[in-house]
């Protein structure tokens, strides 16, 4: 396989956001990026803003979030003022991924095209709401819109022209969708 080098590639990785403090004692909630959300505390240490954190993971909560603790967060106010910062790890800290796999953090900003050149936007995240992966695309101008992102749809991922070729599902891009609401 090609070997990237250290410019080409980011070094570090998002794997979460923090939401908030939970509770009195340092504990704070996490949207993980990560495909199993308590992964976020498999990697090691995480970088979070100025600070690098131990993580360990508490619960879950109904939307997704992740309670989790830090040993070096031990009260409220630490924990609230992170709110906000994503989580990073250095990508050395990641498991290495297979030829076909590539982290989200890579497809962020990449354009998105049908597969007859018609563009969409560019990638403004990854989500998983539990019925397979779905991209979140912002157009130039209007709100962002959601495409399914699995192997059904995706024609082409190429990472060195930033590029996405999908097909969108039936219908999606039929004018009369405007008359919904």
């Amino acid at each position: 396989g090609v070997t990237m080098t250290g410019r080409d590639m980011v070094e570090t990785v998002s794997i979460g956001a923090v939401t908030g403090a939970h509770g009195v004692r340092g504990q704070f909630k996490v949207k993980p990026f990560t495909t199993m959300p308590k992964d976020i505390a498999s990697y090691g240490p995480v970088c979070v803003g100025q600070l690098t954190l131990t993580l360990s993971i508490k619960g879950q909560t109904s939307n997704g979030l992740v309670i989790v603790a830090a040993r070096e967060i031990s009260d409220r106010d630490a924990a609230a003022a992170l709110r906000g910062q994503e989580l990073t790890v250095a990508r050395s800290a990641l498991p290495e991924v297979a030829d076909d796999e590539i982290y989200h953090a890579d497809l962020l900003g990449m354009e998105v095209s049908a597969p007859n050149g018609e563009i969409f936007g560019s990638v403004l995240a990854i989500h998983d709401f539990g019925a397979g992966e779905i991209v979140e695309v912002k157009p130039v101008s209007g709100p962002s819109i959601m495409l399914p992102f699995d192997s059904g749809h995706v024609v082409e991922i190429d990472v060195e022209t930033a590029r996405i070729v999908l097909t969108p599902p039936q219908g999606l891009l039929d004018p009369s969708d405007e008359k919904r609401g």
